[in-house]
């Protein structure tokens, strides 16, 4: 049943970008059932879309303020977007498909003007975009295609350039921080979120670079780029960027316990790692929910964090004196889940419970009739007693 816990992390954590919110948003840290949650996901609400307690009221007292018919698009300007996308898309294919055919057969300036040389044309219809604002569904893909050809024809000119180059080191810390000052300029002019990310990728990759050719080891560089992260995560919360302050977090999570596991599983061992890593997750997660903040993550940092957690102390306990101790844990912890109101941290605790049972019967009380007839009438007293606190406490 602990394999069962590992399993369900690596099937989280291969979520990757696309399958992480929906865990998340289905292992919530707050079921919204009472007043204290729905309050909880107003404010984050307001928070997340910067909306003001004034203009909440005003909506309350006049709901015809909200305006609930999206305004329709002529058949016009959405054969000019299809037609603009089909010639982006065809420009794109011709241009990959003459690179590829002939790419041997070019000479070091041909191979910088095609991948280059195009990357700065696509810069200055970028541009153009963003000052004129008369195309903005275009600026994301256009944004994120200028980005990739810039990277890719700056690695080709060191290439062609430098060809003895040994260290591909020294040539990615040049193009990563080239591409962090291109995108943090155009940033700074126009203030987009997909600009900041593109920013942030290239300022990351920067500085993971730099700090592996300074020889840190990868364990220490991943806790001090997780940390700065988050603390770039905190102010995008309270930026107008603030809608990618939810990856950022996540990012930075994964990075900082990442490097924590490999310090702690080099200096002791690796269920040592995973208890103290998976504490540490659930402490971030803890920190974010008391604050309000970023529930769908707390949730899924309460759901990682307690398998880590659970698993890393079943390893330590598991055949010794007292191993007793992990199901006090485990009992305790369920205690913690209704004070949180975590289906995530209570869906690891359930299961943390039902295979330390399977695996103390299995060691224990093999064939032995009595045990599975205690285990249900302990179960029937436990129910019963909380049947009678409930009544008790609503007869107060």
């Amino acid at each position: 049943m602990i394999w069962l816990l590992l399993l369900i992390v690596l099937i989280v954590l291969a979520g990757g970008w696309w399958g992480w919110p929906l865990a998340a948003a289905l292992f919530g840290s707050r079921a919204i059932h009472d007043k204290t949650s729905a309050l909880g996901k107003i404010t984050e609400l307001m928070r997340a879309h910067d909306i003001s307690p004034a203009e909440v009221a005003a909506v309350y007292r006049d709901p015809t303020l909200i305006s609930t018919a999206a305004p329709k698009r002529s058949s016009g300007e959405i054969a000019r977007t299809l037609f603009i996308y089909l010639g982006a898309i065809f420009i794109l294919a011709g241009i990959g498909t003459y690179i590829g055919m002939f790419w041997n057969r070019m000479g070091s300036v041909m191979r910088i003007v095609v991948t280059l040389g195009v990357a700065y044309a696509l810069l200055v219809v970028l541009v153009s975009a963003l000052h004129e604002k008369k195309f903005p569904r275009l600026v994301l893909p256009l944004t994120l295609a200028t980005a990739f050809m810039l990277t890719s024809g700056w690695f080709v000119f060191i290439h062609e350039v430098f060809p003895r180059g040994d260290d591909w080191r020294l040539a990615a810390l040049a193009v990563f921080g080239t591409m962090a000052i291109h995108q943090g300029l155009l940033f700074r002019q126009y203030a987009l979120s997909v600009l900041a990310f593109t920013a942030l990728c290239f300022v990351y990759a920067f500085l993971s670079v730099g700090l592996d050719l300074l020889d840190v080891p990868a364990g220490f560089s991943a806790i001090l780029l997780g940390a700065s992260l988050w603390l770039v995560a905190s102010g995008l919360e309270k930026s107008p960027q603030r809608s990618l302050a939810e990856f950022a977090y996540l990012i930075a999570l994964c990075w900082l316990n990442a490097g924590l596991f490999d310090r702690v599983a080099i200096a002791a061992a690796a269920d040592w790692a995973a208890l103290l890593t998976g504490a540490s997750v659930m402490s971030a997660a803890y920190g974010l929910h008391k604050d309000g903040r970023q529930l769908r993550l707390a949730g899924l940092g309460y759901l990682i964090g307690s398998a880590l957690a659970y698993s890393g102390l079943f390893d330590l306990l598991r055949q010794t004196p007292v191993e007793l101790l992990y199901f006090a844990v485990t009992a305790a912890m369920l205690y913690a889940c209704v004070r949180l109101q975590s289906r995530a941290l209570l869906l690891t605790t359930v299961l943390a419970m039902l295979g330390f049972i399977g695996y103390f019967t299995a060691e224990h009380f093999v064939d032995s009739l009595g045990w599975p007839i205690s285990l249900v009438l302990m179960g029937v007293a436990f129910i019963g007693v909380g049947t009678l606190a409930m009544r008790i406490k609503r007869q107060m």
